[in-house]
């Protein structure tokens, strides 16, 4: 009778202890969870307009692909979103900052361009919420998805399990207006400049333009388009009505058109400095290493972009 009444309560305790373990453990996974949907912070650019500035910096784990500038416009109706970060945590935790600001919902998700950092956070965003781009994003989301899901994976980790190709099912073949409730958004879309997808949104009721990647501050400009196509986009974009414009890189807003010219001096240097080298007859590996050089104290993340930026843009002039 003994060893039958003492081997009760070790039960009971090993019972206790189980359930203990297992309550820690939730409590553990449950403040983990709450620290991962922490929301981005935003800067209020404009009535009812909030954007969250991304580092400048290559996307990495750390940095959870926050690298690029997001954010939103509220109308009476409901909510737009102009891109959606570098992952599907970011996406979360941008709709968590949105919720802190309105409980309206998100009615278009607008996707500025193909590249990571602007739309990997795409899967975030549930149904109704409609989602936007130019006439080539959903060809060029298509084809390069399942490309930047497999490069970034060394550097982005299990952050890019949950993330999902999302293409637009509401096309910007040349302009569209999309009203919110009261407040129209005139989104534009490119000839093939920064990138081949380029579309930017301009909020009428305050002149703020997002520009997306056709404006870079600070953050070297990335070429993946057409060099003579950006430098006349920019010489079109400077016609806009704009008051301030939100660059896809840089801070979170800056004047407008003077936040045009940083950019328009590098690609102009670039340019000229390729179509001399193609001239001289320098070979491309050693004009990518030339090409450009002298802006290189003005931006950052030179070393990382302006070899291949020099080398995009030396295949297509070489043939002009």
């Amino acid at each position: 009778m003994r060893a039958r009444y003492e081997a009760v309560p070790l039960r009971s305790a090993a019972m206790i202890a189980l359930v203990f373990l297992a309550l820690l453990s939730r409590t553990a996974t449950l403040t983990y969870s709450q620290e991962m949907l922490k929301p981005l912070s935003l800067n209020q650019v404009g009535p009812g307009i909030y954007v969250h500035a991304g580092e400048i910096a290559l996307m990495n784990e750390a940095n959870e692909g926050a690298i690029a500038n997001i954010g939103f416009v509220i109308g009476d109706e409901g909510v737009a979103v102009i891109d959606t970060g570098g992952s599907v945590r970011e996406g979360r935790r941008l709709i968590q900052a949105i919720s802190q600001v309105t409980n309206k919902p998100v009615l278009y998700v607008i996707n500025t361009h193909v590249h990571p950092d602007h739309l990997f956070g795409n899967a975030a965003f549930p149904p109704p919420a409609v989602f936007v781009g130019s006439h080539n994003l959903r060809r060029d989301v298509i084809e390069r998805g399942p490309y930047y899901l497999n490069s970034f994976r060394p550097a982005m980790g299990a952050l890019l399990d949950e993330v999902k190709i999302v293409p637009p099912s509401m096309i910007v073949d040349s302009e569209l207006q999309l009203d919110i409730g009261h407040r129209v958004l005139s989104l534009t879309a490119w000839r093939p400049s920064h990138s081949d997808s380029d579309v930017t949104v301009f909020d009428e009721a305050t002149g703020i333009l997002f520009a997306g990647d056709l404006v870079f501050l600070r953050h070297i400009p990335v070429l993946d388009g057409s060099i003579r196509g950006w430098l006349t986009t920019i010489d079109e974009l400077t016609k806009l009505r704009a008051k301030s414009v939100v660059p896809g890189h840089g801070p979170p807003s800056a004047q407008w058109p003077a936040a045009l010219d940083p950019e328009r001096q590098y690609l102009e240097r670039l340019q000229s400095d390729c179509r001399d080298l193609i001239k001289r007859g320098v070979p491309i590996a050693a004009a990518s290493q030339i090409a450009a050089a002298s802006e290189k104290s003005h931006w950052e993340l030179f070393a990382e972009y302006n070899a291949r930026n020099a080398t995009a843009a030396f295949s297509e002039l070489e043939w002009e």
